[in-house]
């Protein structure tokens, strides 16, 4: 399991592209909001099927967080899966000395007697 100190770059870019698609439906939206607050009577006009044009911006909005979501599902990167628990190793010091996982120091030449 990785640390929160570190982003894999599956992440990095699973985040950046959800939130471009977030950008996306975000300015959709306001367009909705802004032509229904300022320009009522444009939003009032039948476009199709005896439906007006904010009943049609509406659906369409729904459409399209639908369709934002399958693009982000395609689109998304997974992360490796790990198994198995990584063990830390005993990292070797600058002299010669092996510091075991508890931080206890080991001298290499111990161990061979």
């Amino acid at each position: 399991m990785k640390t929160s100190e570190t982003i894999s770059p599956e992440r990095q870019y699973n985040t950046k592209l959800g939130l471009n698609l977030f950008v996306v439906y975000l300015l959709l939206y306001l367009g909705f909001v802004l032509g229904n607050a300022f320009f009522a009577d444009l939003m009032e006009i039948k476009v199709m099927l005896g439906l007006n044009l904010a009943i049609v911006y509406g659906f369409a909005l729904i459409k399209m967080a639908f369709i934002l979501s399958l693009i982000y599902g395609l689109m998304c990167k997974s992360e490796p899966a790990s198994d198995s628990v990584e063990k830390p190793t005993p990292a070797a010091t600058s002299e010669g000395k092996l510091d075991s996982p508890s931080g206890e120091s080991l001298d290499s030449k111990e161990g061979e007697q």
